[in-house]
């Protein structure tokens, strides 16, 4: 049973990302994603200028006219969201934590998804799969996946995204739109990525908070890993504890986003700290200009 505060969240995603969706995203959605391929739609009599190779010859044979067949692009999709419910997820140090801001990029792909009348599917994970949900289309399905983003309690602490992705092959065995949002902190998570891009079409979406790659400065620290348990204490009042503490965390955001392109996978980097629009628009504008 949900909480009357779930219901409120819930409520206000719903209202947020559909704005959204009508304002900025169901065009571009639209565009960058296409369909599987050409269907079939109907038999026409041949005009010039047709290409020859479409003429329908056992409908000319029978009418004595040349008929050509017309196809039109096949939209349905499958878009799946693989979203991280590791420990390391439910960290947040400004207006949102890193799950809730997952639950609203979900709930905004999955509303872009349904205006293009495509199928909308949901696998959760932490070190395990936690939960799943077929592709389905509708707005009351798609309000599920948003309240079980918000609202699943995990019965694991780590990540393991090779869990999720040998589920994904295993259940979706036709191309899909996959997203994946996650930290991706699991340091073996690019073998099960690039294994996941030779079937369907993977975007990444990249979680991160400030807090990620700066310290404050307020003395001593105890900083413990969420998913490990295992904890340190770090004097932030040196400068350059803060110093070599940023940069290695820039050095793993670089290595991680080289990592994602190595597998040719587009990686979207949101922030907890920073309104996520610009970062999807750019995201949809490069797509399109590729395509």
């Amino acid at each position: 049973m949900l909480s009357t505060e779930q219901l409120k969240a819930i409520r206000k995603i719903q209202i947020h990302t559909s704005h959204l969706v009508s304002d900025f995203f169901a065009g571009a959605y639209h565009s960058v994603f296409k369909g599987r391929g050409m269907e079939f739609a109907e038999v026409r009599p041949y005009v010039l200028g047709d290409d020859v190779r479409t003429i329908d010859w056992n409908v000319t044979a029978r009418t004595g006219a040349p008929h050509v067949k017309r196809f039109v692009e096949e939209r349905e999709l499958a878009v799946i969201l693989v979203v991280d419910a590791s420990r390391s997820t439910r960290f947040g140090t400004v207006r949102q934590l890193k799950s809730e801001l997952a639950a609203e990029l979900a709930a905004l792909l999955a509303f872009a998804a349904i205006r293009n009348n495509d199928k909308v599917g949901l696998i959760l994970f932490t070190d395990q799969v936690e939960h799943s949900l077929g592709p389905k289309k509708g707005t009351r399905h798609v309000l599920r996946v948003i309240r079980d983003v918000l609202s699943f309690v995990p019965r694991g602490r780590g990540t393991n995204l090779g869990a999720a992705v040998e589920h994904l092959l295993h259940v979706h065995k036709r191309r899909a739109v996959v997203f994946v949002l996650s930290d991706f902190l699991d340091p073996h998570c690019f073998a099960a990525l690039k294994l996941a891009r030779q079937r369907h079409d993977v975007i990444a979406i990249v979680l991160d908070d400030p807090r990620d790659f700066e310290l404050p400065a307020v003395g001593l620290l105890r900083l413990v890993d969420p998913e490990t348990g295992r904890t340190v204490v770090a004097d932030t009042s040196h400068p350059e504890v803060r110093r070599t503490f940023f940069e290695r965390s820039q050095a793993f955001a670089e290595e991680r986003l080289r990592r994602l392109h190595a597998c040719d996978i587009d990686a979207v980097v949101v922030r907890t700290d920073q309104p996520y629009v610009p970062a999807l628009v750019r995201f949809f504008r490069t797509r399109e200009k590729r395509r």
